[in-house]
């Protein structure tokens, strides 16, 4: 486990681009935290950590966004409105390409619906910033949890 406590906004896109580096296809991450916390924040500096300026925009109404950047399928998962996890059947969760990397907010939502994580960033408010701890779930969590120390 890794907390990292960071005072900015481009502080958080900035750790966002360090994971783009370390994430390796396929791989899931869950984010945890309150509404405002930054997981939509911190997914938007690792999206444009993949080479290329990409406008991210939270999923909330449309449940996920794909992106394509260079080569690689990424799927934004915002699943704060679904009422129920069988919901994910209807939005082609099991069709998705198996060589994606998924990034799924509100992952509690979807539970036993959802491929289990690689990393889990929960993201607390501070007085000062925002207190990230990050919980690898696999041998893929782990190499980017210690690549990161």
């Amino acid at each position: 486990m890794l907390k990292i406590h960071l005072t900015t906004e481009l502080e958080q896109m900035a750790l966002g681009v360090r994971l783009a580096a370390l994430l390796p296809q396929p791989s899931v991450v869950y984010l945890q935290g309150d509404l405002g916390a930054g997981k939509t924040t911190l997914v938007r500096g690792l999206l444009n950590g993949f080479g290329e300026a990409v406008r991210v925009k939270s999923p909330t109404y449309t449940l996920i966004e794909p992106y394509q950047l260079n080569g690689a399928d990424f799927y934004h998962m915002d699943l704060y409105r679904l009422a129920d996890p069988e919901e994910l059947e209807y939005l082609g969760i099991r069709d998705l390409p198996e060589t994606a990397i998924l990034l799924v907010e509100w992952p509690e939502r979807g539970a036993g619906m959802l491929p289990p994580p690689d990393l889990a960033i929960t993201i607390a408010h501070q007085d000062v910033g925002r207190l990230l701890t990050l919980t690898p779930m696999s041998e893929i969590g782990c190499n980017i949890v210690d690549k990161l120390q």
